[in-house]
């Protein structure tokens, strides 16, 4: 079974949003010198998905604009003997065959949405990789492949990425429940949104990393809504879980990084900046004479 084909929700059609500019989506914010969603089309690229939709809010065209090739340009840096520069631009523009999707004014609001703007693109049957735009890991092996790996060995509903968190930040994520007596030790019985502390049935915050099979499309083509009328990809998986269909909630080997608020995107930009050699010595000296 091979999936080639993975949706990104960006242009702040997820869950959580970081405030950029009015024509700036917060996915093109950079980490270090990439925005984010290079980052996520990488991760695709690594994990051998062959086509990327990208699905925006209508009006949305910086994310075309930068993943399209740009002659006059990469000649101007040529001329200016930037010949490094001008290749790396052009590489962008061949990472994957990726199409634009602005998702449609009629679909309800909320992270379910985005599949169903995509649906035109994929198969009766296909599986797919579906990420949130606000999500980055780092990780020896892709987190993308991990997720597929699972999903092959195991022919599920859905596989979605976890990793544990604090008790005290559980209330900000939805939190799964694992089944006690089944085959595969990850598969859940339900995933829980933003339960009380006392209330989470475990400390495995699910984020924006998945891969679906296509009966996730056409119980998200029911357009049940939930809290705050959206439709919740939660809800959608929960609906599977719930009629003991196999879930997996699988923990991952690397780590999880949000950008979805100020705090957050900092510390993800200094963890990426931790896994450069040719700046970390200079950022660390930089940290320690700023606290000290």
């Amino acid at each position: 079974m091979k999936i080639k084909k993975g949706i990104i929700a960006a242009a702040g059609l997820g869950t959580r949003f970081l405030p950029a500019t009015k024509s700036v989506p917060k996915e093109m914010l950079p980490i270090l010198d990439a925005p984010i969603i290079q980052y996520l089309v990488e991760e695709l690229v690594d994990s051998g998905i062959k086509e990327i939709i990208i699905i925006t809010r209508p009006g949305f065209k910086t994310f075309d604009q930068y993943f399209s090739r740009d002659k006059k340009l990469e000649n101007s840096l040529k001329e200016s003997g930037k010949i490094d520069l001008a290749e790396e631009i052009k590489d962008i523009s061949k990472m994957a065959k990726i199409k634009f999707r602005p998702q449609d004014k009629d679909l309800p609001y909320g992270n379910g949405s985005p599949i169903l703007a995509a649906k035109r693109y994929l198969n009766e049957g296909e599986p797919f990789v579906y990420m949130f735009g606000d999500d980055m890991t780092l990780a020896k092996t892709p987190v993308t492949k991990q997720l597929i790996e699972i999903f092959k060995q195991e022919n599920p509903k859905a596989v979605l990425a976890v990793q544990k968190v604090p008790l005290k930040e559980v209330p900000r994520y939805g939190v799964v429940s694992y089944k006690k007596d089944a085959k595969y030790k990850y598969e859940i019985s339900q995933l829980v949104e933003k339960p009380s502390v006392e209330e989470a049935p475990s400390q495995m915050a699910q984020f924006g990393r998945f891969v679906l099979s296509y009966d996730v499309v056409k119980e998200a083509d029911k357009k049940q809504l939930g809290k705050g009328n959206e439709l919740w990809l939660a809800d959608i998986i929960n609906n599977f879980a719930k009629r003991g269909e196999k879930v997996i909630a699988q923990p991952i080997e690397g780590e999880w990084l949000t950008t979805g608020d100020p705090l957050r995107f900092v510390q993800t930009t200094l963890k990426f900046a931790m896994e450069r050699p040719e700046i970390k010595k200079d950022l660390i000296e930089f940290i320690k004479k700023e606290i000290i």
